[in-house]
């Protein structure tokens, strides 16, 4: 089943589906109010996020900070950004991305 990935006017989402008419309609049910803005068949059925990408070029374990940020922070995003920001002097975007690609990952 191919992976398609469609970004809407507030997220991307990405989904496996027999067709484009599919993808649409896991989009719909899922986001009713919004519109699909683009929509790419994925060459394979693996999506991969490249951290340089996101900003994240440190040596330091990311990945295990952020965890630890939401952890201290209960789930909370804002303070969990905040408390990254403290510990690793990023700025906000880039905090921002990290905290929220771990939260996508399930911490």
């Amino acid at each position: 089943m191919p992976l398609f990935e469609v970004e809407t006017d507030n997220h991307i989402i990405i989904t496996w589906a027999e067709d484009a008419d599919s993808a649409t309609g896991v989009v719909s049910d899922a986001y009713p109010s919004e519109n699909v803005i683009r929509m790419t068949k994925r060459p394979r059925d693996t999506w991969v996020i490249s951290k340089g990408a996101l900003g994240i070029t440190e040596q330091l374990d990311i990945c295990h900070t952020a965890r630890d940020c939401l952890n201290k922070a209960a789930g909370d995003k804002v303070h969990a950004i905040r408390l990254y920001m403290h510990e690793t002097g990023v700025d906000l975007e880039q905090a921002r991305k990290v905290i929220e690609s771990n939260m996508v990952l399930g911490w």
